[in-house]
């Protein structure tokens, strides 16, 4: 019951920022599990949560299909390059290399407005008005460069994501937010398919975190479309500003 009640608190997280991994994470390791299969685990069991909050922001996607079409294959390639890395690295190596990239991508999100604003000021190529209608081809690449981190660990992918749609141009945070659980979807789907596929999964416990994430994403994904826009940025920081504090003092 508490590893249920834990994953359904994850997927609600992850709805907001793609932070729920620091929730289930440790919950896996207190169990016993090693941390790359924790990690393995934890993305296999908060994959149907990703897929349930997508739902819940499906209307915010209207207008942005070709962004969630053009940005699938990055984030697919990226998923299963982001897989491989974290097969090719030991247990301690991970736990040395994930609090630095989550701090980095908090710090990113958490400034956003204060270097969109700077940026705009000194480089005229930056678009002042609204984000283009469809990805550019660096905006592909710096895709599939997110989706890399977001199938190695995928705690913070969220942070990284809505920071890299702020670079791009886009606003909306509502629609940031459906954009960001698609591709989690996409690069999230091909890690948990190839983590499957070595073996790397506990399924009595990922099945059951499986059905928590999934009912913690779809209602958290409804309540945060109702608050006001700063207020989702001000949870984004805070998520990653803890999950970042975590995995510093665990190592």
């Amino acid at each position: 019951m508490a590893i249920a009640a834990v994953s359904a608190i994850s997927g609600a997280v992850n709805s907001i920022a793609g932070g729920g991994t620091l929730l289930t994470f440790p919950a896996l390791l207190g169990l016993g599990v090693t941390p790359v299969a924790a990690n393995a685990t934890s993305t296999v069991a908060l994959w149907p949560g990703s897929f349930a909050s997508m739902m819940g922001y499906r209307r915010e996607l209207e207008g942005a299909e070709r962004w969630a079409v053009k940005l699938a294959i990055p984030s697919l390639l990226g998923g299963l390059t982001g897989a491989g890395l974290l097969m090719a690295t030991s247990d301690e190596q991970f736990r040395a290399i994930v609090p630095w990239l989550v701090f980095g991508a908090t710090l990113l999100f958490a400034f956003q407005a204060r270097f969109m604003k700077w940026l705009r000021h000194y480089v005229t190529e930056v678009p002042h008005g609204p984000a283009p209608i469809e990805p550019t081809r660096g905006m592909i690449i710096a895709q599939y460069f997110v989706a890399i981190y977001g199938g190695y660990f995928g705690a913070g992918a969220g942070i990284v994501m809505l920071a890299t749609f702020g670079l791009m141009g886009m606003t909306n945070i509502h629609r940031m937010n459906g954009l960001k659980n698609f591709n989690g979807i996409c690069f999230n789907g091909i890690a948990a398919i190839t983590f499957a596929l070595k073996g790397l999964v506990n399924w009595p416990i990922a099945l059951v975190m499986a059905i928590g994430s999934s009912v913690g994403g779809y209602m958290m994904s409804g309540l945060a479309q109702k608050v006001p826009q700063a207020w989702v940025r001000g949870a984004v920081s805070l998520i990653g500003i803890g999950s970042a504090v975590w995995l510093f003092l665990s190592r």
